[in-house]
């Protein structure tokens, strides 16, 4: 069985996340995963706030935008977090969404290479090391940590396109899979990250959608109006989104497809009214204490 997180949707206000944390903390699941997106929360003071409330969890950003973090700041905020809560950190981190960069101010000139550049002086500061590096992107001239983690946090990527891929693969302590990927593409995602360089510690995260639904026809609904957007972006039919929608029985079953093509974690994305309750009834079905 691989890792079960849950992400805290970057919808829900924030005053709701520490007793969402708690509950899942409370009920078995493994991880929890917060949101930065432009406008949304902010990824750091939401691990913050979810690891203080929290005393097992492990909470990963899901993820920050390089263009808007400086990586010498990110890496501070980052240990800072990790050496009060040794090994419950994961630091993720991506391209940011174009059209929001643009509108912040901050879209880089090459974006692979900001990426690339970020996540080597990332990991190289959080392991303690003294790091100068004079990127097409990225600037740093003697930079180190005074207190770096004792533990040192996986630093991992959310990317989507080959070259991230084989980047995220060549750098990086894991790789984040967007949602509603098929299991074939999951397969084909996983063998170009590997093409990277990646060994067998590389984290694979799948992101996945999550809807109970106990009623067939309720959840066949569900999942043309649900889906219909992440539909859109990855460019392919509604029905060949993957997502966990229907009764919770089924949850067991499609964590074990997930897990068969590589997963090692499997994030849940609640989607619907009660996010809690959804996370809950997963946890349930796959034995936890929920």
């Amino acid at each position: 069985m691989p890792r079960i997180g849950f992400m805290f949707d970057c919808n829900r206000a924030p005053e709701e996340l520490p007793a969402f944390a708690a509950a899942l903390d409370e009920a078995g699941a493994d991880d929890l995963w917060v949101v930065e997106d432009l406008g949304w929360n902010g990824g750091v003071s939401a691990a913050a706030v979810a690891l203080a409330a929290t005393t097992r969890l492990r909470v990963g950003i899901g993820i920050a935008p390089a263009p808007l973090r400086n990586p010498t700041l990110f890496a501070m905020e980052i240990a800072t977090l990790a050496r009060i809560h040794p090994g419950r950190i994961v630091a993720g981190i991506g391209h940011g969404v174009p059209g929001w960069m643009k509108q912040a101010g901050v879209y880089p000139k090459s974006p692979l290479s900001l990426l690339e550049e970020t996540v080597v002086a990332i990991r190289g500061l959080l392991k303690g090391e003294t790091v100068t590096l004079d990127g097409r992107e990225v600037h740093l001239d003697g930079v180190k940590l005074v207190h770096p983690p004792t533990v040192v946090p996986p630093v991992v990527t959310g990317v989507v396109k080959p070259k991230g891929l084989a980047l995220s693969g060549r750098v990086a302590d894991g790789t984040i899979i967007v949602e509603g990927l098929s299991p074939e593409q999951i397969t084909e995602t996983i063998a170009v990250i590997r093409s990277g360089g990646a060994g067998d510690d590389h984290e694979i995260i799948n992101f996945a959608f999550l809807h109970v639904e106990e009623d067939p026809e309720a959840a066949a609904k569900i999942r043309q109006t649900a889906l219909a957007g992440q539909a859109g972006f990855l460019g392919v039919p509604v029905d060949e989104v993957f997502g966990l929608i229907g009764p919770a029985s089924e949850v067991p079953a499609k964590i074990q497809i997930l897990t068969g093509v590589g997963s090692d974690t499997v994030v849940l994305r609640p989607f619907g009214d009660d996010h809690l309750g959804q996370a809950l009834a997963a946890l349930k079905a796959l034995g936890r204490k929920a």
